[in-house]
């Protein structure tokens, strides 16, 4: 019995450098920590087995090395050696090194290939594809959830009748078809042997039927005869009236060349003129832009020189008043001179009159004694009065003072209240002058705002132009692109135009019953069917759709005259069209093609809706090529399927891929839009012709604002006069009248008190006078008696008042004299100034005038330039006006030959109609001849030919589009050389002129044929080429016996095959299934250690087991039959152990490795399967095991433990310890010794021995 001894490895994953794991007992336990490397020993050995590296947790074989994990591998090989060593000890290492991303190869040191590897290892039983010497972590549980199936697969991989399934299945369906043949074979024999019977049959009764097709042929003779005879008698007339309306056609077509010769002249000669008078509009436009130019800059400098001659005119104003004022100032200073000279002479004259009065008017004299004592009686009074006269003199200065103070005041008054008037004459002047500036303001804003709005409204127009020119251009292009991309290329384009004119001519012969062609008068419903849609129609696409056959057939007649292209046509009334499968349109994912069709025509949808279900039937469309392929091959009745991008599945299995002019095809959908395209197209022309024309106000525009900044000029100037008056003159002025009536009513103020004052001290003058003249009369008491007078102020006043009133006349002439220097003083002052004001005006004036002489020569020049481009522009528009006199008589000329020419085509198209009819008439009189000698020649009619035979007549029906126009000409041509020989018809039938008369003939020789022909309808046609078809029928049935037999034979081998491959697998199969059937049961009594559990395998196909599952069962020991899924996860992993031992006893490996098989199973059932498995160690095969459970490592014969060391990276070492010095005894009637057995070897169990 072979085993593995030990392991060799080098810079495996996590094995560095050489090391050795083993040697392997014949039941050993590989146990270490969790991520020590106890998974790689497994790895190591699939690696040596020859596994794929799929299998070996990595991607690539590099990745294997040591270290590559990290990007750090530590060399660029690994390698792996197994030592197995067979039942003589003989000692064989399987060696597979890794170089790069390649492995090696060898056997005892030979490098060997990986077919010899594998078939070395199968020698000693190792199977690398049925894996039967591994056993890996979780495939216990994996196997005991497989299903019947994955379990029938698992036994094929081990019998290796897998090998045979290919085999298999391709024989049997040979098998299947050659028995289809043989079946198809024997239904075509027996049908010939039914055929056989029938044409004997059909022998007899062809003899009676002959007579009376003979009879028939007869009078089908006479008929034919004598509507040959009168069809030709037709096609003559014809072809004389014919003949006659092509000579007059073609004279009148050459007057329309003439014409039309002329029209083209005309019209070169109207381009020209036209062309002309675009070139002249052009520099008209040119010079209106330079006029509108010079006129803005003449209406700016107009304005300019306005203003100027307004501003000097209003400094002009100023001056004059100002220097009658100046006049009137210079005069009242002169007055005011002569005032003061004359006040000057008036008081001398006063002063000399007064000395002279009182020089007369003394009456009291006094002598020196009275005198003397006059003066010291005043001495004494005074003395006593003293305080008295200085409070008099006091108030006599203070009075005076005041006095001359209030009339200082008063004058002062005066001329306040004359300031006050001038200052309010200029603010009423400035205020005049504001208002008529406000006036003008406001015009001027009014005027701006309606030079704004205007252009505002003019600028927002140009703008809208502006902005429409560009969508229009922009929209125009992309309708021009659209009509560009649509467009084919000339020649096709020229076709199609031919095609469309045909139409048209047929649907004015036939208005009400040609409807058009079919892709015009319906549509896919939306842009994504269109090639879907348009592979479905074909040949259909550009059918032309008509109401029945006879419209059809005058069609194709009316088509062969013109000799244009052949043209399908789709007759309703003669269409058979199928009911549409409603059940088709439940398929999910798909639509039915009639259902994404869309008919345009308002009238008669119903009619073409039974076109459209005709020409699509049950076809449908879906979205990709996945849904089309499962809907049209994948149900039980195979449909015809398209896609949207056009690849049309078949019912015949044909995969037919959208052709390269599918989508040029498509494009037929959007002729319909080229009318649209093309009237948007002619109506955003027009519309952009019309925006040119109203772009040309753009000079309109140029001279409002041209206008407009004269007026802004304008209002600027006279904001900032009015600026100037509101913010500096009327405020000045104003507030010199302000200050003026402040002023002048402090002075009323301050006079009123003054004269208060006054008042006051005039009453206190009195009071003192009066105490003053007590104590006088007191001292004067003697005096006055003396003197002879009442008191001595008598004598004072007389003598003294006249020196009095000469002091308050001095005092008044020397105030009147201060008050007028004053005065003249202030006035010569104000002169000044009014007078520097004055000479600043003038030079104001003077610089106004030198402006206004520059704007005036600016503005003379820019008149003249405006005049000139006037007279230029008037003159260009006179030869305007007389080019477009000429182009107007040129197009009045032009329009009467136009008019002429479609005068003449039309007279020439109604020829060509007469033409075309009487070339119908006798296209369908040849038409009918053809058809008739044809119907002759079918029906093998003995027509008598002079000239011609009846072999020479085509076999072509002409009244489909078969033929091309030139090949049916061919055939009238040839026909028409055929003379008939009318011998056999009768006189009277040639003689019948009278259409009636002929009518009535044919009608009752038709009655005669159609009596006949009933009868033959009544009678069932016999086979009249009975005898000719028995012969057919002989051979073949001798044909369909030769193939029944053939295929008999084929059948028969192909059977023998397939039961040869079919036996050769069910011996593999039966052999391993009955073998695990059989010790299945055997090794799980064994394994759970009790005779009532039972292990079940079935075959769900007893006869063919590996076509079916295989279902597997077990009763767990005390417990009733469930299925596995109800199992526990224990008894699962019993029962998948059970079947993993019975099927590896099939074909039994030298070695087994198990890795963690125990993880669902507990104390109890892991004694079982221990002791099974030391009980299978010991005498089938040798079991390495892989486990964490001390309960099932403690029993083996030698453990292996793994663990890991770090150096730079983590590595894997082991250590192994033999277990066979300890033995296990267990024995039931000596626990003691089995205990003390167990704890030595547990105390033993210290000490491990390295042997790596």
């Amino acid at each position: 019995m072979g085993y593995l001894k030990q392991i060799d490895i080098e810079n495996f994953k996590s094995w560095r450098g050489k090391q050795v794991i083993g040697p392997f007992m014949r039941f050993t336990c590989i146990i270490g920590t969790n991520g020590s490397g106890k998974s790689n020993v497994m790895d190591a050995l699939s690696f040596a087995i020859g596994e794929r590296v799929a299998s070996l947790r990595v991607k690539h074989l590099r990745d294997l090395v040591h270290g590559s994990h990290i990007g750090k591998p530590v060399s660029d090989t690994a390698r792996v050696a197994l030592r197995f060593c067979n039942d003589e000890d003989l000692e064989t290492v399987f060696s597979r090194t890794i170089t790069g991303d390649s492995s090696a190869y060898n056997i005892n040191g030979a490098h060997v290939s990986y077919t010899a590897y594998i078939k070395e290892l199968e020698k000693i039983g190792i199977v690398t594809k049925a894996q039967n010497c591994l056993v890996f972590q979780g495939a216990v549980e994996a196997i005991a959830l497989k299903d019947p199936k994955e379990r029938t697969k698992m036994l094929e991989c081990i019998c290796q009748s897998k090998q045979y399934a290919a085999e298999y299945k391709m024989k049997k369906e040979a098998l299947l078809k050659a028995k289809e043949d043989t079946q198809f074979h024997f239904n075509k024999k027996k049908s010939a042997t039914v055929e056989r019977k029938q044409v004997t049959l059909e022998k007899v009764e062809a003899q009676k039927y002959q007579e009376l097709v003979d009879d028939l042929s007869q009078k089908r003779l006479q008929l034919s005869l004598v509507e040959l005879y009168h069809n030709e008698k037709g096609i003559d007339a014809i072809s004389d009236t014919l003949r006659g309306r092509k000579e007059t056609a073609a004279e009148k077509n050459r007057e329309l060349v003439t014409a039309e010769q002329s029209v083209k002249a005309q019209k070169k000669e109207h381009g020209r003129l036209t062309r002309e008078l675009q070139h002249m509009e052009k520099e008209i436009r040119g010079q209106e832009h330079v006029l509108a130019q010079s006129r803005s800059q003449y209406i700016k400098a107009k304005v300019n020189t306005s203003h100027h001659v307004k501003k000097a005119a209003e400094i002009r104003d100023a001056v004059k008043k100002n220097r009658k004022m100046l006049a009137v100032k210079e005069q009242e200073l002169e007055e005011g001179r002569q005032e003061v000279a004359e006040l000057e002479r008036t008081w001398k004259r006063y002063e000399k009159q007064t000395l002279q009065g009182v020089a007369r008017g003394r009456d009291i004299s006094l002598d020196e004694d009275q005198l003397d004592q006059y003066k010291e009686l005043k001495k004494l009074a005074q003395k006593q009065g003293a305080v008295l006269y200085q409070q008099a003199e006091k108030l006599h200065w203070e009075v005076r003072a005041d006095s001359e103070k209030l009339a200082f005041d008063q004058r002062k008054k005066k001329e306040i209240e004359v300031a006050t008037r001038n200052s309010q004459t200029h603010l009423e002047e400035f205020m005049s002058r504001a208002e008529k500036l406000e006036e003008y303001t406001q015009k001027c804003k009014k005027s701006l705002e309606d030079l704004h709005q205007r252009e505002e409204s003019l600028s927002a127009e140009l703008q809208h132009v502006g902005q429409r020119c560009e969508e229009v251009n922009q929209e125009l292009g992309q309708v021009l692109e659209e009509l560009r991309n649509a467009r084919l290329d000339s020649h096709e384009g020229k076709r199609q135009q031919q095609r469309r004119e045909l139409l048209e001519k047929l649907r004015r012969l036939y208005p009400e019953t040609v409807f058009g062609r079919l892709s015009d008068l319906c549509s896919p419903v939306h842009k994504k069917y269109q090639l879907a849609v348009t592979k479905v129609f074909g040949r259909y696409m550009n059918a032309i759709v008509v109401a029945s056959e006879k419209v059809a057939r005058d069609c194709i007649s009316f088509i062969k005259e013109q000799r244009a292209e052949p043209e399908t046509f789709l007759p309703i009334d003669y269409l058979v069209v199928s009911p549409l499968n409603e059940r088709l349109r439940e398929i999910s994912g798909a639509k039915m093609v009639v259902d994404v069709v869309q008919v345009n025509a308002a009238t008669g949808a119903a009619q073409l809706g039974k076109v459209v279900q005709y020409v699509c039937g049950n076809a449908l469309v879906c979205e990709t090529m996945r849904e089309a392929r499962s809907v049209a091959f994948d149900r039980q009745e195979r449909v015809r399927t398209v896609t949207l991008d056009g690849t049309l599945f078949k019912t015949s299995g044909v995969i037919s891929g959208g052709s390269c002019d599918l989508r040029s095809r498509a494009r037929c959908w959007d002729e319909k839009d080229m009318i649209c395209l093309k009237e948007r197209k002619d109506q955003l022309t027009s519309e952009l012709r019309d925006l040119m024309r109203l772009k040309r106000k753009e000079a309109n525009l140029k001279q409002i604002l041209a206008e407009a900044q004269g007026a802004q000029t304008r209002l600027k100037y006279t904001k900032t006069d009015l600026e100037i008056l509101q913010n500096k003159s009327i405020p000045k002025c104003q507030a010199e009248i302000s200050r003026l009536e402040s002023e002048l009513s402090n002075l009323e103020c301050e006079i009123q008190m003054q004269l208060e004052n006054l008042e006051a001290k005039d009453t206190e003058m009195k009071r003192i006078r009066e105490q003053i003249d007590q104590i006088d009369d007191m001292v004067f008491a003697d005096f006055c008696a003396k003197i002879g007078v009442e008191s001595i102020r008598e004598f004072e006043q007389e003598h003294l008042k006249q020196q009095a009133e000469l002091d308050k006349k001095r005092l008044e002439f020397e105030s009147q004299q201060a008050r007028l220097n004053a005065q003249l003083e202030y006035e010569a002052d104000q002169l000044a100034q009014e007078r520097k004001k004055l000479s600043k005006m003038e030079d104001s004036i003077s610089k106004e005038e030198q402006a206004t002489d520059e704007s005036k020569e600016v503005e003379n020049n820019l008149l003249e330039a405006v005049e000139e481009g006037q007279n230029k522009l008037l003159e260009m528009k006179n030869q305007l006006l007389l080019k477009k006199s000429q182009a107007a008589s040129v197009k009045a000329e032009l329009s009467q030959k136009t008019q002429k020419l479609q005068e003449i085509n039309k007279e020439l198209t109604k020829l060509q109609r007469e033409v075309m009819s009487a070339e119908t008439a006798l296209e369908q009189k040849r038409m009918a001849r053809h058809n008739m000698l044809l119907a002759c020649k079918i029906r093998d009619l003995p027509i008598t030919l002079l000239s011609g035979s009846l072999n020479d007549i085509s076999e072509v029906q002409l009244v489909t589009d078969s033929e091309s126009t030139s090949a049916t000409m061919d055939i009238y041509e040839r026909e028409a050389q055929f003379v008939i020989d009318y011998s056999e018809l009768e006189e009277e039938l040639t003689s019948l002129h009278s259409g009636e008369e002929r009518e009535a003939f044919m009608e009752k020789l038709k009655e005669s044929i159609s009596s006949l022909e009933e009868v033959l309808h009544r009678t069932t046609p016999p086979n009249l080429k009975a005898l000719e078809k028995m012969s057919e029928v002989k051979d073949k049935l001798q044909e369909v016996m030769e193939a029944f037999d053939a295929s008999t034979k084929a059948a028969r081998k192909c059977n023998q095959e397939f039961e040869q491959v079919k036996a050769q697998r069910f011996h593999l199969f039966s052999q391993c299934f009955e073998h695990v059937l059989l010790v299945i049961d055997q090794i799980y009594k064994k394994i759970c250690r009790n005779r009532s559990a039972q292990a079940i395998l079935s075959a769900e196909n007893p006869e063919e087991p590996y076509l079916g599952g295989i279902n597997y069962n077990c009763v767990a020991p005390g417990k009733r039959f469930m299925s596995m899924d109800n199992l526990s996860g224990g008894e699962k992993a019993i029962a998948a152990l059970a079947l993993l031992f019975a099927i590896n006893s099939f074909r039994p490996a030298p070695f087994l490795i198990l890795d963690e098989v125990d993880a669902a199973l507990d104390n109890t059932n892991i004694s079982k399967v221990t002791s099974f498995i030391r009980e299978e160690s010991r005498e089938n095969m040798q079991i390495i095991v892989i486990s964490l459970k001390e309960e099932f490592f403690s029993k083996a014969d030698a453990l292996l433990g793994v663990y890991s060391d770090f150096d730079g990276c983590m590595f894997s070492r082991s250590l192994t310890l033999d277990l066979r010095p300890y033995p296990l005894v267990e024995e039931e009637n000596d626990k003691g010794t089995a205990r003390k057995t167990r704890a030595d070897r547990g105390a033993d169990s210290c000490s491990l021995d390295s042997f790596s």
